[in-house]
């Protein structure tokens, strides 16, 4: 439980630095993010606000995590709730600290950000999913309906879900971009190339991480 409890800790803090190195580059969020940055600009923008992103990210959060507390709890752990209170302000300070590090990339800089970010994202969610503490508020809504609805892949739903947070977040004025298309369909094989290679070897050990690889390649 201590190593599944520091793997989910790890993957939520190392989430963070992947959405400051998104930032950076400027190359577009993952659909989430694109989201929840528009829902940010949009309203500090109506209102002359200055609330930082971190802060919009918990509310938005909170706000799913009680609609899934409604449907179905069960997803929800422990992680969940590291992923409410750290995911954002810990993109707040890697951006910060980031800008300062990269005040004026250029292009090249920021393809480099960009890759550096789609890696350490899919790094992140290999710790986090293989930890198994409770997924995060919008990845539960996706797995919810899929339960409620089960004619219809999870991807399909998932799918859906993404494309409603990139076209609502695009029309509040977010960043949509390569970074954006790479993670809406291509992160899955990357993360489960860390799962194998890092995450359950830190988990289980590498021996029995290797026989759990065998059992899954046998079924």
């Amino acid at each position: 439980m201590k190593r599944r409890v520091f793997m989910t800790l790890a993957g939520v803090s190392i989430s963070g630095l992947s959405t400051g190195l998104f930032t950076i580059s400027d190359m577009g969020y993952d659909p989430f993010q694109v989201f929840v940055h528009g829902v940010w600009g949009r309203v500090n923008a109506a209102f002359g606000l200055t609330i930082a992103y971190g802060t919009y990210f918990m509310l938005i959060c909170l706000a799913l995590l009680c609609l899934m507390a409604f449907f179905n709890r069960k997803l929800l752990g422990i992680g969940t709730l590291f992923n409410l209170f750290l995911a954002g302000y810990m993109a707040d300070f890697s951006a910060f600290l980031l800008r300062m590090a990269f005040p004026d990339p250029g292009f090249a800089t920021r393809l480099l950000l960009l890759a550096a970010g789609i890696v350490v994202m899919c790094l992140a969610s290999s710790l986090y999913f293989t930890a198994n503490l409770g997924v995060s508020a919008y990845d539960a809504v996706a797995l919810t309906i899929t339960e409620k609805n089960q004619k219809i892949p999870f991807r399909w739903w998932r799918i859906s879900c993404d494309f409603v947070c990139v076209f609502v977040g695009f029309r509040f004025g977010a960043a949509v971009g390569l970074g954006t298309i790479v993670t809406a369909f291509f992160m899955g094989p990357l993360i489960d190339v860390f799962r194998r290679t890092v995450a359950e070897p830190m988990l289980y050990g590498k021996g029995a991480a290797a026989d759990r690889v065998l059992k899954r390649q046998a079924a």
